[in-house]
């Protein structure tokens, strides 16, 4: 008798009726998105962004005159151009342009130091940056950028290393400038930085033919680095067959047939930098004819409005975000009800913070995973289908999941016992750039030849399949011998009507090995002591759970992408026991 296709894969049989288990993937290169986009609805406006807006023929035709003006200026297929810019339609722009040569996109984060700065683009070796005139100091400060005049396009490959004004050798051989200002309401061109070229001049310019470039769905596509903020970062080396089957998935999991036909609207204030906006919202924005509203950094005033005045459809974000929307006092003022699909991503969320989003707004808020090394998506919670709070749903289709024993990586686990995730699926990534024994410490090859991806998250899966993620791995305190996952004890602090952010870390302890600290941020306007706090987890949590020590601050370090920093909050603690 033929097994039941849902015995080794659960999940399958709570897929929404329109979510195929398994598809085809297109062969093309990821550029072919916004070339469709721009002959299907090129009048249709693809973004908004401070006051003005840009058509997909815009940004198509600004797209190819900067993929010609790179190709004019040596870039060829493989090599790599860095975008560190903030969210902003430039993004998408340039993104698209260093795509079309086949050329490798490197995520900079804008908000990087000098010395992050110089640790990727060591790392990557981009011949050209992209970047804000406000930062072209900085980029030209870490060395290698020529001091190429500001007017004019071509340039030769000269010596990586050679001009501007340099600290230390790369390759940067060109930095490329714009402004916010630039294609905002004002319009207003971004003042000339001595040593190098405009973005503007650089698309206005004549410019020869783009040459023909042969791109297959294995060759590298984007550098996106990940672990910076517990270790040297890593390059995540995603393929244009990657990022473009995973925009498949999403789009398939995530757009019913019903959606189709109308505008989509998607509100953007999760950075294109980061892979979880560079693939839910820029590429399957484009591909599915979508006004992204670009927001250049959160604000909550500016987003609410952006609510109340443009009607988004889908809002992406991470937990805190909704947090802070939260515990906004005119929240419920801007319409946050008429949106259609909330999604919460990056972190895990607090189930009370669930709740408290669904009983206020009335609007599901549903969680997904993910992770650089997977382009990012790989589980979601279904929008009509059974639906269990707190879990991150069900691995999207062509995806497979394992729960595996954390010590050795290959005992398989039972239903409902953590262990570490593994992930196997046309989206998950070649390696890490330059990093041989780091990829293969990480991606496995099971006696069936398939290659598994090990997150070094921990998570439990139930008999339907869906996925719960207990804590990374590297985060896991151990209390005399006990696991504690610092997600629980934060889901409880959450629960507390005082607490408006909780990150939980171990500290030494010279009897049990570790312990307990809890770091909280009070809510406006709410007050509690330490010795509150600790009375409260009482009542939740069993006694080596409970935090042995409290700091009550006014805010959590936070990165660009709204995560707690916990190496930061680490780091701070043992600066304090060293002081």
């Amino acid at each position: 008798m033929r097994e039941s296709p849902y015995a080794a894969r659960p999940w399958l049989r709570h897929y929404d009726y329109w979510v195929r288990p398994n598809l085809t993937y297109p062969e093309r290169p990821l550029s072919d998105i916004l070339s469709i986009s721009a002959v299907e609805q090129p009048d249709r406006p693809a973004t908004s962004f401070l006051g003005a807006e840009l058509t997909f023929a815009d940004i198509k035709r600004r797209s190819a005159a900067l993929a010609a003006a790179l190709a004019e200026l040596g870039i060829t297929k493989g090599d790599r151009v860095g975008i560190m810019l903030p969210n902003c339609p430039q993004y998408i722009i340039s993104a698209f342009a260093i795509l079309r040569l086949g050329a490798v996109v490197v995520n900079i984060n804008p908000s990087y130091t000098a010395r992050e700065v110089l640790t990727v683009v060591s790392d990557s070796t981009p011949r050209i940056v992209i970047t804000l005139d406000a930062l072209a100091p900085l980029v030209l400060g870490v060395g290698g950028a020529s001091s190429a005049p500001t007017t004019g396009v071509r340039g030769d490959r000269g010596r990586p290393g050679q001009g501007g004004a340099s600290a230390a050798p790369t390759a940067i051989e060109h930095v490329i400038v714009t402004s916010l200002a630039e294609y905002s309401a004002a319009a207003a061109a971004p003042p000339r930085v001595d040593g190098t070229l405009t973005l503007v001049d650089l698309i206005a310019a004549p410019h020869t033919p783009l040459p023909t470039v042969d791109i297959a769905p294995d060759d590298l596509a984007v550098l996106q680095y990940t672990g910076g903020t517990t270790g040297t970062p890593k390059g995540a080396m995603l393929t244009h067959g990657n990022i473009f089957a995973n925009v498949v998935q999403t789009e398939v999991w995530t757009n019913p047939a019903y959606v189709y036909g109308r505008t989509e609207r998607y509100l953007v204030v999760i950075p294109y930098f980061h892979i979880y906006a560079f693939t839910v919202c820029m590429m399957m924005g484009i591909r599915v004819g979508a006004l992204q509203i670009i927001h250049p950094k959160y604000d909550p005033e500016q987003v609410l409005a952006s609510i109340r005045d443009l009607r988004p459809t889908y809002f992406p974000a991470v937990p805190t975000v909704f947090v802070s929307l939260l515990n906004h006092p005119r929240v419920l003022d801007h319409g946050l009800d008429r949106v259609r699909l909330f999604n919460s991503g990056g972190a895990p969320c607090p189930v009370d913070v669930i709740e408290e989003f669904e009983r206020r707004i009335g609007r599901p808020l549903n969680e997904g995973y993910g992770l650089s090394e997977t382009s990012p998506v790989t589980h979601s919670t279904p929008q009509l289908a059974l639906r269990k709070p707190g879990t991150i749903g069900l691995p999207v289709p062509d995806t497979d999941q394992k729960i595996v024993d954390v010590e050795t990586g290959t005992r398989d686990m039972p239903i409902g016992e953590a262990g570490e995730i593994c992930i196997c699926g046309p989206q998950v990534m070649k390696g890490y750039w330059n990093k041989a024994d780091e990829s293969a410490r990480v991606l496995r090859r099971d006696a069936g030849g398939r290659l598994w991806f090990h997150t070094g998250d921990i998570a439990t899966m139930d008999a339907d399949g869906y996925t719960s993620i207990v804590q990374r791995k590297k985060d896991m305190i151990i209390v005399d011998g006990f696991n504690v996952y610092p997600s629980e004890v934060e889901s409880v602090l959450y629960a507390h009507p005082a607490v408006r952010l909780a990150a939980v870390i171990g500290i030494p302890d010279a009897y049990h090995g570790e312990v307990v600290k809890a770091c909280v941020a009070l809510k406006p306007g709410s007050s509690a002591t330490a010795d509150e706090i600790v009375a409260y987890c009482r009542g939740s949590l069993t006694d080596y759970k409970i935090p042995r020590h409290v700091e009550i601050r006014d805010t959590l370090p936070m990165s660009a992408v709204g995560k707690i920093l916990y190496r930061v909050l680490r780091d701070e603690h043992t600066a304090q026991l060293q002081s």
